[in-house]
């Protein structure tokens, strides 16, 4: 259904139960996908030390790979690791963070992941500030000069993807949204089409 349908990627949330609670999916998994799509795959890792399996992520057929400034120790080495593998480079920041945890960051970055939810369970009601911090990153970016995309992740909804979209989002992830609908084809074109 994905693959027929006008989304542009596949966002794959790979959780390790322990930066998240949950756990999810990981390598396996993503290499059977990249066999069968044609469309980038968008792997937004919610795990510890993500930089150990950053060329697994490349070698499994990763396009995007985003990784959490909370689990990165050394985020600039990471991105750039991410980089030499050839892949987008994303950084993703909880709903706690601020954004002055990417300023040295975002001209390095190919995405912005800004988590409008607490990481871990889908069907979440979406967090109200994000319209603001959407804004902000968007005054960020303007003022570095930087080309980051920036994603929405979490509570995206038919209700509330407009707002998001003119607050200055590039990107939405909208899971439980299009997969819990009887329609799920003609809600990814309505959100395409806002």
């Amino acid at each position: 259904m994905i693959e027929r349908s006008t989304a542009d990627w596949y966002h794959l949330d790979v959780m390790d139960g322990v930066f998240v609670p949950n756990i999810s999916f990981g390598l396996p998994v993503i290499k059977a996908l990249n066999t069968v799509s044609k469309k980038p795959l968008d792997v937004h890792l919610m795990i510890t030390q993500p930089e150990r399996y950053i060329s697994d992520f490349k070698k499994a057929g990763a396009h995007y790979l985003t990784v959490h400034v909370e689990a990165c120790t050394h985020l600039h080495r990471t991105v750039q690791m991410i980089k030499d593998e050839g892949m987008h480079a994303g950084v993703a920041i909880n709903p706690h963070t601020p954004l002055s945890s990417i300023e040295y960051i975002i001209e390095d970055v190919d995405l912005i992941c800004l988590m409008s939810v607490n990481p871990g369970f889908g069907g979440q009601h979406f967090i109200e500030q994000t319209y603001s911090k959407i804004e902000h990153l968007v005054q960020l970016r303007k003022a570095k000069n930087a080309q980051a995309l920036i994603e929405i992740d979490g509570g995206v909804t038919l209700k509330n993807a407009k707002k998001i979209i003119e607050c200055g989002a590039d990107v939405l992830v909208a899971g439980n949204t299009v997969f819990s609908h009887p329609n799920s084809l003609d809600v990814i074109h309505q959100l395409k089409h806002l």
